[in-house]
């Protein structure tokens, strides 16, 4: 019996997933349970297991199309076996054709009408670069097909050997916005249009901090086996800040301001192609040494694409800590639906007045980003300065 694979819903609050790549390809075999597509969500990407055994034979979406839940997107059934009706009319759906890199005269030309064309016809053309919409296909109703995309190879390369012309200027690199940066895209143009950002920043004293870290680093490789790093220290003492002051730990829902039980600290990777924001969930009741262990976990994982829906869903609070690139002060966006997040700069020795006296000490910005619908500059302000007062003063994190 034929099996239609269909986009999968893997959360509440997921409402479609883009296609990203294919892992098979029509006429293959496929085992349940063995990868068959990549799926990008507004979270993450995955890879989908296959839901059956047999062979791919129908492709209903194809790479880069974004799909509802619950959408059709393939079809696995056994050789000669019948498929459902709708395959016919999902078939006859023209898709548009992959954009090539750049044309033979080096210009870049945008194609705004539908093209026609067999699964095969647009993989050929797609590796051999060739421009789907400068053909006439020769198949039914007009549809081109693999010997077209062949035949047009074919008359380029005999064009090639003709005497050059002479060179033309290179032409741009264009790199598509797609997959994880093309959410982000939306995601951050979506929160900077609709949130009125406010931003508060202060400078603080990171020498008991750092002597913190060292003191304790050994007992914590000694228990959870990882390297104990500032963002994990960090994550404790904004779980410590926001139980002391939850309108920062709340998110706004139509007319009313929700104020959240769990505090669930997101801290940001960069990742090759964009950042990924994994969760602490219950950082506030988590020791340091979890915390560590928690946050390495999830940076391995999420460097190898296995972050899961439940990783990078329910945070409250995201922490972006750019010292490590050497950024001295960073105003970052807000994460949709939280209200705040907290971007921290590298620590630089510098003079501080102290007691009427110039010393060198090791310094770094700290910047809150707040949403003003649900956030004054007074809580803001109050918030950051407890912040600061643990950060100088860390054994208050023992009372």
């Amino acid at each position: 019996m034929a099996t239609t694979v269909i986009m999968p819903k893997l959360g509440l609050t997921m409402k479609e997933g883009t296609i990203e790549k294919w892992l098979k390809q029509e006429g293959d075999r496929v085992e349940k349970g063995e990868p068959l597509v990549e799926i990008i969500t507004e979270k993450l990407n995955f890879q989908y297991e296959s839901p059956a055994s047999g062979i791919l034979r129908k492709i209903l979406h194809h790479e880069g199309k974004v799909v509802p839940v619950t959408t059709p997107i393939a079809i696995i059934a056994e050789e000669g076996e019948a498929l459902p009706e709708f395959e016919a009319i999902q078939s006859e759906v023209p898709i548009e054709a992959p954009m090539p890199a750049a044309a033979a005269q080096g210009e870049i030309k945008e194609h705004r009408e539908r093209i026609f064309a067999s699964p095969f016809a647009r993989k050929t053309a797609q590796e051999k670069g060739i421009d789907l919409s400068l053909l006439k296909g020769s198949g039914p109703g007009g549809r081109i097909i693999q010997t077209d995309v062949i035949s047009a190879v074919e008359r380029v390369q005999t064009e090639g050997a003709r005497p050059s012309v002479p060179a033309q200027k290179p032409a741009d690199k264009l790199i598509p916005l797609k997959g994880i940066r093309k959410i982000i895209a939306r995601r951050m143009t979506e929160s900077f249009r609709d949130t009125p950002h406010f931003y508060l920043s202060v400078e603080v004293d990171m020498s008991a901090v750092q002597d913190l870290k060292e003191r304790v680093k050994d007992e914590v490789e000694k228990r959870a086996k990882v390297r104990l790093t500032l963002t994990d220290i960090l994550v404790k003492v904004v779980a410590s800040a926001l139980k002391e002051h939850p309108i920062i730990n709340s998110r706004i829902e139509g007319d009313q301001i929700r104020l959240l039980e769990e505090i669930n600290v997101g801290v940001a990777i960069a990742l090759d192609d964009g950042l990924i924001v994994p969760v602490v969930h219950h950082a506030d009741q988590k020791s340091l040494t979890e915390i560590a262990s928690v946050i390495r976990n999830l940076t391995r994982r999420a460097r190898r694409g296995k972050l899961t829906l439940e990783d990078v869903g329910g945070g409250t609070f995201t922490l972006s800590n750019m010292g490590m690139l050497g950024i001295d002060k960073i105003n970052p966006i807000i994460n949709p639906p939280e209200c705040s997040i907290l971007g921290v700069g590298r620590t630089v020795e510098k003079p501080v007045v102290q007691g009427g006296e110039i010393k060198i000490k090791p310094m770094a910005w700290f910047s809150l980003s707040s949403d003003h619908r649900i956030v004054d500059g007074a809580a803001a302000g109050l918030f950051l300065n407890h912040i600061h007062k643990i950060i100088e003063n860390p054994d208050l994190l023992l009372v």
